[in-house]
């Protein structure tokens, strides 16, 4: 019985992509900048010690990042010889956000471009927003621009208890976002406006609606919560999801891949808060299979809480915390499993404001069944979805071409 884990260590770019100069991300380098962060002195700015990732280098993450930044990552000039199949790929999809990202490595890459609300201030159309106001019996709305998350709570936070109007936002993606008080507002008539919201942005062609609901009283105590809800565009054709589900195999997605496919090719779908408890519940639904499965985990803790919010001193510790749990998850490994570890695009959090990077991604595949080894600089992130369809014996799909080799006899 072939069982696959699939986990998206979300923005962990290594390098950025040729055509990043149009994106305004020339030189981004997510792990790579992270990496000469830690290695710094204190009194130069730095953490003072190497960033701390055993478990990853030794599967390849530093080869695949020195592949696609053209720079060994500090820390690792002299990278041990790698236990998993590793490589790097470069996106094909026309954006560098997370649908995209996602879709691509399922097998689908967005080769149309999405809408995008680009002015910075008065970002919506005016229609659009009184369609919004009397959809949801709103007063009217607040921000109406692009802005980090947590600043615009904190900014507009108090005027949104004081007038009851939720803040709708965006940002370099496709994207409409809207903030409201969990509590005072409340979660679920929340829900249901990004919900209607979803609907009006249809026309624009935006990849996704994302409620935030925060609590607390005022600007020093605002905070968002765990309870953030992706509504998201239905993929443009049938994914490797699709497939392994017409072919009898359970999906489950962990954390928001559920939201991220708007449901599509989903078997079952497991919410948790934080690095930690997605790796416990994605790890529990891996041994527990009885039936061709895959797992699919998205960690969206190094992209929301430390890519965004450029702290790159979390997102080391998030890594590091990472790495340290890599050794249970690989514990349960047979001849018949595999395990892929991949990213969906970069978020730099040394780089200038809180966008996405366009940047390479890493792709570390381990089974006791594969020989470890480079594959490359591969042509689309949609070479996951290959390598997991050829794992489950699954035709070989549109887009991508599997790292395993396994019908060619190189395992």
């Amino acid at each position: 019985m072939r069982r696959a884990w699939l986990i998206v260590l979300d923005s962990l770019g290594i390098g950025a992509l040729p055509d990043a100069g149009r994106f305004g991300d020339t030189g981004a380098d997510t792990l790579g900048h992270i990496a000469q962060w830690c290695a710094r002195p204190l009194a130069e700015g730095g953490r003072g010690w190497p960033l701390n990732l055993p478990n990853l280098v030794r599967l390849g993450l530093a080869q695949a990042a020195a592949l696609a930044s053209g720079k060994a990552l500090p820390g690792c000039e002299d990278p041990i010889a790698a236990q998993a199949r590793w490589a790097c790929a470069r996106e094909l999809s026309t954006g560098k956000d997370t649908i995209s990202g996602h879709w691509e490595m399922a097998g689908v890459p967005v080769l149309f471009e999405w809408g995008y609300f680009r002015a910075t201030e008065r970002s919506f159309p005016a229609e659009l927003l009184q369609a919004l106001i009397e959809a949801g019996g709103i007063g009217g709305v607040l921000g109406n621009c692009h802005a980090s998350g947590t600043e615009i709570i904190a900014r507009l936070g108090a005027e949104h208890l004081r007038s009851g109007w939720p803040i709708v936002y965006t940002s370099a993606d496709s994207v409409l976002q809207i903030a409201a008080h969990e509590q005072q507002f409340g979660l679920e008539r929340l829900y249901q406006l990004c919900a209607q919201a979803r609907v009006l942005v249809d026309p624009y062609r935006i990849g996704r609606v994302i409620a935030r609901p925060f609590s607390g009283s005022d600007a020093a105590s605002f905070k968002r919560t765990p309870n953030r809800r992706d509504y998201a565009v239905p993929p443009i054709a049938p994914t490797l999801l699709d497939h392994l589900q017409q072919q009898g195999a359970e999906v489950i997605g962990v954390g928001k891949i559920s939201d991220i496919f708007a449901g599509q090719g989903i078997s079952r779908s497991i919410k948790a808060h934080g690095i930690e408890a997605l790796m416990a519940q994605s790890r529990q639904a891996f041994d527990t299979a009885n039936k061709p499965t895959l797992v699919f985990t998205n960690l969206v803790d190094f992209d929301q809480e430390y890519g965004h919010r450029r702290d790159v001193a979390g997102y080391a510790a998030a890594l590091e915390h990472f790495d340290s749990l890599l050794p249970g998850a690989l514990s349960l490994l047979s001849e018949d499993d595999l395990i892929v570890l991949c990213a969906d695009h970069g978020n730099d959090p040394t780089w200038p404001g809180s966008d996405h990077t366009r940047e390479h991604i890493p792709i570390l595949a381990l089974s006791p069944a594969l020989t470890p080894g480079g594959c490359g600089i591969r042509d689309s992130f949609a070479d996951i979805g290959a390598s997991v369809a050829e794992w489950f014996g699954l035709a070989a799909p549109a887009h991508g071409r599997s790292m395993l080799g396994l019908e060619s006899g190189q395992t």
